[in-house]
């Protein structure tokens, strides 16, 4: 049997993954900081280890121990704001955590497959849309330089005989997505104007262009690329971006409520630093090698995000 090992099952995409493995028949182990609660949507088949991904001596200590096949490292401080305020926690997460659990699973052996969750802020400010994996790696704040760091490092590890991939994640969206991230504080918010329990919705940048896709899309690239004869670094994206605002509107159109405008109010206080003004992915690569596509349109997405929130 299969044995996988992933970090990050806590979130939407760990979730999302664990469920697809354990329905494949994997035999599942995920690394979690929290010993007495299980985590969302995590099936109640997952092997649960407490641990901080932080701790390099103690998770390593576990990756030998598992001697498992597939690695998934999906952990990481997931906010772009809160990487401003806490570099530093975030490049020893995000950064030199994913590094040294990559140099753990080569000494697992080489028969381990290792999937790195990158991100496309590596891709900073891009002089060029869309991007692909010859994009130059360029970040321009503090969450994209430690994702950088990770990401190069699968290319060093493969050099060495890893089966290490790093995918480049475009924004990726579904229910389970945490109300911190701008996508569902959209969806809840509409949904709570449009229940009696709000008249207003609070955001920043609604210029900002993004190229959002379907999450559990996303994680078939995962176990493609974890998969596939040759491990390679792959953009996976739609290929097509919208605005906040398009994101909004789309919502609020769901929502039944098409005189939008005076609903919403911009705060330049929840404006980040160095925001990237679009950030729109080339899967090529990840179409041609992986035989991978998206399966939802971006209107699709938004519609399945309000409607959870009824």
């Amino acid at each position: 049997m299969t044995r996988a090992l992933i970090t990050g099952v806590g979130g939407q995409d760990g979730s999302y993954l664990a469920e697809r493995l354990v329905a494949d028949g994997v035999e599942v182990h995920a690394l979690v900081l929290d010993e007495g609660r299980r985590p969302p949507y995590c099936p109640s088949e997952v092997i649960l280890h407490l641990g901080d991904l932080a701790d390099v001596e103690a998770t390593r200590r576990l990756v030998v121990d598992l001697a498992p096949d597939e690695i998934y490292n999906l952990a990481a401080i997931s906010s772009v704001a809160q990487s401003w305020s806490e570099p530093d926690l975030v490049s020893r997460v995000n950064g030199f955590a994913a590094v040294a659990l990559l140099e753990s699973a080569r000494q697992v052996g080489e028969h381990v497959r290792f999937v790195q969750a990158s991100s496309a802020e590596i891709f900073g400010e891009p002089a060029t849309s869309p991007q692909d994996e010859d994009t130059p790696v360029a970040p321009t704040n503090p969450y994209g330089a430690a994702k950088a760091y990770a990401h190069l490092s699968v290319a060093v590890q493969r050099r060495r005989g890893l089966h290490a991939s790093s995918l480049v994640l475009y924004n990726h969206e579904s229910p389970r997505r945490p109300e911190r991230f701008v996508t569902r504080k959209i969806t809840a918010g509409v949904a709570a104007i449009a229940q009696g329990r709000a008249d207003e919705l609070v955001l920043g940048n609604l210029s900002a262009r993004r190229d959002w896709g379907w999450a559990p899309d996303y994680v078939e690239a995962m176990l493609l690329a974890a998969r596939a004869d040759e491990p390679q670094d792959f953009v996976i994206a739609t290929g097509v971006a919208h605005s906040v605002r398009d994101f909004v509107a789309a919502a609020f159109r769901h929502a039944g409520i098409e005189d939008w405008e005076g609903l919403v109010r911009s705060d330049p206080g929840l404006t980040r630093p160095a925001d990237a003004t679009e950030l729109r992915g080339d899967a090529t690569r990840a179409r041609e090698r992986l035989g991978w596509r998206p399966s939802m349109q971006f209107d699709e997405i938004v519609i399945r995000m309000v409607d959870a929130e009824q």
